[in-house]
């Protein structure tokens, strides 16, 4: 387990620093919320006459003025895009960063095959997307006691699983396209984490798009879905398995195959 512990201390700084601030800003969410309480009860209805705007978010299936409501939106977000920006950072990167710093020689001449190399490293990708969204919920329940709210453990539960199978796949797509690239792929990490985000927008506003919600892991994230029916959208969460297990499965393909220098 060498290199998984390499990895973990190796990426220890970016993990804190993405954690401390993931769970800082829902934090900080959650604690506005009975300041702004009185002035939501109101919102949703302004919202429910916004069209496209209110769909896209699913804010008009929700109410604003309750701390489920305005959890699932304000704070969903937080969780969404800074864990989905993380997850694809992560692994976008490490198995093309040996590669890029010039280090791929010297880690190829220890006595490890290449395919333990890619599953130490994609255990490394999967302990820390794990360990930011642990840390992320034991904050939110925190603050939720702190505000003296009543806690809704099921549907904060399913949110953050939700949430957690999202940045799960989106890292074993990363995860396939580091093993194709040379020089490193952050760029293509945040433009994965945003497309994924963005597609999901555009389906939520044109019907006739909605085929789009296949290709993204933020469809069976929505708050809305999650909350009236108190459970995870098998219809998309099925495609999204699939395309991180070929992405996994492309990997090891791929790094097993080429030529490293």
């Amino acid at each position: 387990m060498t290199v998984f512990k390499h990895e973990l201390s190796r990426g220890r700084t970016s993990f804190a620093v993405w954690t401390v601030c993931v769970a800082l800003l829902l934090s900080a969410c959650v604690c506005l919320f009975p300041e702004m309480k009185g002035e939501m009860e109101n919102v949703s209805d302004i919202f429910s006459s916004m069209g496209s705007f209110t769909a896209a978010f699913g804010m008009d299936r929700l109410d604003f003025g309750t701390l489920l409501g305005y959890y699932a939106i304000e704070c969903g977000n937080v969780i969404g895009l800074g864990g989905a920006f993380f997850a694809c950072l992560t692994a976008s990167v490490i198995l093309s960063k040996e590669e890029k710093d010039g280090t791929a020689e010297f880690l190829l001449t220890h006595p490890i095959s290449r395919r333990s190399i890619v599953t130490q490293k994609l255990m490394a990708v999967f302990a820390q997307i794990t360990g930011l969204n642990a840390i992320v919920f034991l904050a939110s329940l925190a603050s939720m006691r702190i505000v003296g709210e009543e806690i809704p453990f099921k549907e904060v539960i399913l949110i953050h699983l939700a949430y957690y199978l999202m940045q799960l796949e989106l890292g074993g797509i990363a995860f396939g396209i580091s093993a194709a690239s040379k020089r490193g792929s952050m760029g293509f990490g945040l433009g994965l984490a945003g497309l994924a985000y963005c597609l999901n927008l555009i389906a939520n506003i044109a019907e006739n798009v909605r085929f789009l919600k296949y290709f993204t892991p933020f469809a069976f994230c929505e708050g809305a879905d999650i909350i009236n029916n108190l459970a995870l959208e098998t219809e998309y969460l099925i495609p999204g398995a699939i395309m991180c297990l070929l992405g996994i499965t492309a990997a090891y393909f791929i790094y097993l195959k080429k030529d490293i220098a």
